[in-house]
């Protein structure tokens, strides 16, 4: 199972168990921070689901419908993952929080002691998820030889990057429930209550227009990495075959894919020179236009098969260099 997977798994478990919790302790005490962090773990735990659909879509094999495959499926679903973070977490939070502040009767708030101890309870299922899911991301980082931060930015699953950023915002949101529910129940004002719901709302929006922006990126064509795109240039250039390159086009088409599309102009001279052809003895074999005729079909074929062969060769080497490439097109112009 990959560790993505593993990690969705991980934090839907966590977050199933965290927001039943909320969501009961909310009902005895009335609290609308508790309320806003379980519409926040419900939040987590739907937009989770979707995640983990993208990932199982994304595994597809190509198809001639989809010739590229279904890598970006997982972008699509992380995408409406991170949208419903917005409406979901971010929108009941804050509306609910306003609402308490604007309340001329200001609400009841009771049992705050239940309420801190779920919360306790819940930062540390969440610092596990979290701590998990760290655990991964810094293994992937470690494998790519990249510091985590540069392999966040730019060659992070997006799902992993989600359940990352939600339950870091998970856990940065309870420290923000426990500070306000303590500030209510220490001065006896419900408002503090309100301005906790509020916060955990701006704290989730953030998170949501940063995984938004991310996952429209990709699937708008974002190039790869600079990381990956400069050591494909300095293969391309190392080969006396090529004159020069045309023109590049490697987009991320997945979590760890690549396609990519090369036109170049091969060196006529450079190319010749690796042709294992006897031209002395094929002269001498000529006595006829019909051998002549014959002698240049075969020099043809034999000019193409190289010429294919040159580019096939390129594109293992390639492949095998950078082996996020998944497609690959080398056209020789």
């Amino acid at each position: 199972m990959s560790s993505s997977k593993q990690s969705v798994l991980a934090a839907i478990v966590g977050n199933t168990v965290v927001m039943t919790g909320k969501f009961v302790v909310s009902g005895l005490t009335g609290s609308s921070t508790m309320l806003s962090e379980a519409f926040h773990s419900l939040a987590d735990v739907l937009n989770q689901i979707l995640l983990l659909k993208g990932i199982k879509q994304s595994e597809k094999d190509a198809n001639a419908e989809y010739k590229s495959g279904y890598g970006r499926a997982r972008f699509v679903w992380a995408l409406i993952s991170a949208t419903g973070i917005f409406f979901l977490g971010c929108g009941m939070s804050l509306w609910h929080g306003i609402q308490g502040l604007l309340s001329h009767e200001p609400h009841a708030v009771k049992d705050l002691h239940i309420a801190i101890a779920v919360i306790v309870v819940s930062l540390i299922i969440e610092g596990a998820v979290l701590l998990y899911a760290t655990k991964a991301l810094m293994a992937q980082a470690k494998t790519e030889d990249l510091p985590l931060y540069d392999y966040l930015s730019d060659h992070a699953d997006p799902t992993e990057l989600a359940v990352l950023l939600e339950d870091g915002a998970a856990c940065i949101g309870l420290i923000i429930a426990l500070i306000c529910i303590w500030l209510t129940d220490m001065t006896g004002n419900p408002h503090w209550d309100s301005i906790g719901s509020i916060l955990v709302g701006v704290l989730l929006g953030g998170v949501a227009i940063v995984l938004i922006q991310k996952n429209k990126s990709l699937l708008t064509g974002r190039s790869i990495p600079e990381t990956d795109m400069n050591r494909l240039k300095q293969i391309l250039q190392s080969k006396k075959l090529i004159q020069h390159t045309n023109y590049i086009r490697a987009e991320v088409i997945g979590a760890n894919q690549y396609e990519v599309q090369v036109e170049l102009k091969l060196h006529t001279q450079a190319l010749l020179e690796t042709m294992q052809v006897n031209t002395s003895e094929a002269y001498l074999n000529i006595k006829s236009q019909e051998d002549f005729d014959v002698f240049c079909k075969s020099l043809s074929i034999q000019t193409v098969n190289h010429i294919v062969t040159t580019i096939d060769s390129l594109e293992e080497e390639i492949t095998t260099q950078i082996p996020e490439i998944k497609y690959i097109d080398i056209e020789p112009n």
